[in-house]
């Protein structure tokens, strides 16, 4: 049994709804339903009530709700306990970050940072998108760093978590330039010539944004996939070395197109082939119950880490700009 279940079994016994609390935890209706099912296989016995809407516990469900309330409890406030006992010390601001903007974003951003703000003891992991979120979420950091689109939003509860933006981001397609300073490979390539194309990983964030940029397209692209991953920087490599066109954050390729060691792989007359994100800060309210609940649990001072707290409120003053 994992814990990640009873997670979800408290979220289901609080919306009631299969699909509203799959939002909540992001993942897929149909893997929700799998956990949900997982846990009952493990309980022998039926939990939810299917055949009513909306959706309503079992007596069985009823019990183990109580209990799995108690224990979910029980090891959060432990965890915080062993993380009181952590040497980094309360001074270091936690940072969940993924992948592409761990390598492109967070550098620069961090030492603007320090011009204006001051020094800070930072420790930053990176992750997939996903499990960042879920970082933020099981409160296992101080501050989300994420890409925000509209398109592709994450369902983080307004009441429960703020926001601030910190500027946006341009994916766009690259490729290599050949002698006379043009792209080895330029859109939008010919059905019987494809362009060899290097792809973010089927579930990836931004490899879900160039299919976006792919679908509304004035003009059909003709691409041969021939490579994929899940990191920009991986991207970057390919086509650094010639092997065909990635789309590429504007903070990942800046340097590299001063060198003039990649080039727009667009034709003027094609503008509408890249796409713009917000890159947004995400914290907990510190005064939402779950996270004063947990201070209190642990016996700790019922205010947030200085530090973490004074850099918020920095970036609220700022508007997220410096």
């Amino acid at each position: 049994m994992e814990t990640t279940w009873l997670e979800d079994f408290v979220s289901l016994a609080e919306t009631r709804s299969f699909s509203r609390s799959a939002q909540l935890r992001h993942v897929t209706q149909p893997a929700f339903s799998r956990r949900i099912q997982s846990l009952e296989a493990w309980a022998g016995s039926d939990l939810v009530d299917r055949s009513s809407y909306p959706t309503r516990l079992t007596p069985a469900g009823e019990t183990l709700h109580a209990q799995a309330l108690e224990v979910l409890q029980a090891l959060q406030t432990t965890r915080a306990m062993l993380r009181g006992h952590a040497t980094a010390g309360h001074d270091v601001i936690e940072f969940a970050v993924p992948h592409t903007l761990a390598f492109t974003f967070f550098p620069a951003w961090v030492s603007a940072l320090r011009g204006k703000f001051g020094p800070i003891k930072s420790r930053l992991i990176a992750l997939n998108v996903h499990d960042a979120v879920m970082r933020l979420v099981a409160g296992s950091c101080d501050l989300l760093i994420a890409y925000h689109h509209p398109s592709q939003p994450y369902q983080l509860d307004s009441d429960r978590y703020e926001m601030v933006s910190l500027g946006e981001e341009v994916v766009a397609p690259y490729s290599k330039p050949d002698e006379h300073g043009n792209p080895l490979f330029e859109m939008p390539g010919k059905a019987n010539r494809p362009l060899p194309y290097l792809a973010y990983a089927q579930g990836a964030y931004l490899g879900q944004m160039v299919e976006l940029i792919l679908k509304h397209s004035s003009a059909p692209i003709h691409f041969d996939r021939v490579y994929e991953t899940d990191m920009a920087e991986g991207l970057k490599a390919m086509a650094l070395e010639g092997h065909g066109v990635a789309f590429l954050p504007m903070s990942a390729v800046r340097k590299d197109l001063r060198a003039k060691k990649l080039v727009s792989a667009a034709p003027p007359e094609l503008k509408d082939l890249s796409i713009t994100m917000e890159v947004r800060a995400y914290r907990e309210r510190p005064t939402h119950p779950l996270k004063t609940s947990l201070r209190s649990a642990r016996g700790a001072p019922d205010t947030p880490k200085h530090n973490a707290h004074a850099l918020w409120n920095f970036l609220l003053a700022h508007d997220g700009t410096f």
